[in-house]
């Protein structure tokens, strides 16, 4: 018992840090803007470095779907329709978690890696003793970068898989183009789009505020950092899941509310 109490005030305590410190960079981010020069290195650190790998995730998710997908479709003679369907998966599931989940490893990583080297060198604690304060100047900068790009990284990432997936179907699959795309225009809807995007602001912001956190609070030694790095991706990971299932959830009883159609029901 006493063991299982001092697990459960340490998770505790680290999540009212967590809570903490997401504030103050909130805080931050309202307050003051950042420096020109730390968004610019922020956003292509994030944003151009990841288009390659952004770009062939997605390409490779809608080829995926469009084999797994195909078997099932042609028993029931509806072949055409795998237009509608990989479009719609992309843009309202697989492709802003399938992406973040890929920025989580590359770009989250990357950062709990690099704030926890400043830890462990000291060189945090120099911009403090220098009158700086640490989360302003190098938390606001990356998160600003994560909320804005992994959204337009995600639409990237979308528009790939779709492009993958009809290549697939119309070059080997040999679907009919015209009906392919006619489907896919009439299956995803504008709430569909904007619903996804939704759901990438918020997996672009937990993504930053983990990995911060994680490379702020790094243990010292090699073996501190490699932790920082490998938990800001588990802890970005089990979070993307959480808020896609919280926001999925949410966006449904909206629809129920507005009584908004979503573009697979027109398709239907």
């Amino acid at each position: 018992m006493q063991g299982f109490g001092k697990y459960f005030s340490e998770r505790l305590a680290t999540l009212g840090n967590f809570a903490v410190f997401s504030c103050r960079t909130l805080v931050w981010m309202c307050w003051k803007r950042p420096r020109r020069e730390q968004l610019v290195y922020s956003f292509y650190q994030i944003g151009v470095m990841s288009l390659p790998v952004v770009m062939l995730t997605g390409m490779f998710i809608g080829m995926v779907l469009a084999v797994q997908t195909f078997t099932q479709f042609r028993q029931l003679g509806i072949e055409s329709m795998l237009g509608g369907v990989i479009s719609l998966s992309l843009v309202r599931e697989l492709g802003p978690v399938l992406a973040a989940t890929m920025l989580a490893g590359r770009v989250g990583s990357s950062i709990a890696a690099e704030l926890g080297t400043m830890r462990v060198t000291e060189q945090i604690d120099a911009l403090t003793v220098m009158g700086t304060d640490p989360i302003y100047y190098l938390v606001v900068p990356r998160f600003l970068a994560c909320m804005i790009l992994i959204p337009a990284l995600t639409v990237i990432a979308d528009s790939t898989g779709v492009f993958g997936g009809a290549l697939y179907c119309i070059k080997i699959l040999e679907i009919n183009d015209h009906y392919y795309w006619d489907n896919a225009k009439d299956f995803v809807g504008l709430f569909d789009i904007i619903a996804g995007m939704c759901k990438s602001i918020f997996f672009g912001s937990v993504i930053a505020l983990i990995s911060c956190h994680q490379g702020f609070h790094c243990r010292e030694g090699a073996e501190g950092v490699g932790k920082a790095a490998t938990k800001s991706f588990v802890y970005s990971f089990v979070a993307i899941l959480l808020i896609d299932l919280l926001l999925g959830i949410a966006i449904d009883r909206l629809t129920q509310i507005l009584g908004i159609s979503s573009g697979l029901t027109k398709g239907i």
